[in-house]
């Protein structure tokens, strides 16, 4: 069974955020980077179904050169080889641009599965894995919490709203975005470490430049801004004035 798993790279979640100076993105040029938490989560499915099926495991991302990193982590954790769609363009692109560049990496290689996270800690879209699934023509299912593989299938329990369930059943090739908790991760041994040199990882640029269909156009820490108000007069006027304030002006109330 051959299964590929699209990892990101995302600035490490204790780094202090800074935005950078055209207010587009964060400065991240002295940024400490980890792998995205959902997608560790999908590389762990990956690695138990081969444990269970046998096969092969791609770990696959896009971006500059500092995604190596990732990459590495990936082979160190049990992956058997790697895919870097290396493009400067890549850096902090939409889900649309970085879909159809790993669409394009990952054709050739008609992989059974393909798993990516539910979502990426930074910018948080969630559609990565469905643009890959359109940009791969196979079926999806996404917020998956329990995978079953036999007879050219596969079953998948999906997470829904108010603590329901939905088990669904795809044929294979399928691609499967991975909710965060699905299981344990594992982490990377010194064994894996230095195996992890001699892992192939194969370098791609992308078929076209990165097209944009959305873009950020400001990125800005939340600012802090309170004030009180206060109501006087008799109780039925002044709770009126509540009323209306709050109504109207800070719009908590329908």
């Amino acid at each position: 069974m051959k299964i590929a798993v699209c990892v990101k790279q995302v600035v490490a979640r204790d780094w202090p955020l800074r935005v950078d100076q055209d207010g587009g993105w964060v400065r991240d040029a002295d940024a400490s980077f980890e792998m995205n938490e959902p997608d560790a989560y999908a590389l762990e499915e990956g690695l138990r179904l081969k444990e269970r099926h046998g096969g092969e495991v791609i770990v696959c991302s896009a971006g500059p050169a500092r995604v190596a990193q990732v990459l590495r982590e990936g082979l160190a954790r049990g992956a058997d080889r790697a895919i870097h769609v290396e493009s400067d363009d890549l850096r902090a692109a939409e889900p649309s641009a970085v879909g159809q560049a790993l669409g394009d990496a990952l054709r050739p290689e008609s992989c059974d599965l393909v798993l990516t996270g539910l979502q990426s800690d930074d910018q948080g879209f969630g559609q990565t894995g469905v643009v890959l699934a359109s940009a791969l023509g196979v079926p999806h299912a996404t917020i998956i919490m329990e995978i079953v593989v036999g007879d050219g299938q596969v079953r998948v329990k999906r997470e829904l709203e108010g603590g329901q369930f939905q088990w669904v059943t795809l044929p294979l090739p399928a691609l499967l975005t991975i909710q965060s908790g699905i299981n344990q991760l594992r982490y990377a041994t010194l064994k894996g470490i230095m195996a992890a040199r001699r892992k192939p990882v194969r370098k791609v640029a992308p078929d076209a430049p990165a097209a944009a269909g959305q873009r950020i156009l400001r990125l800005y820490v939340p600012e802090k801004d309170k004030q009180t108000k206060l109501f006087e007069g008799a109780p039925d006027a002044a709770a009126g004035e509540l009323v209306r304030a709050l109504r109207e002006e800070a719009r908590v109330l329908g």
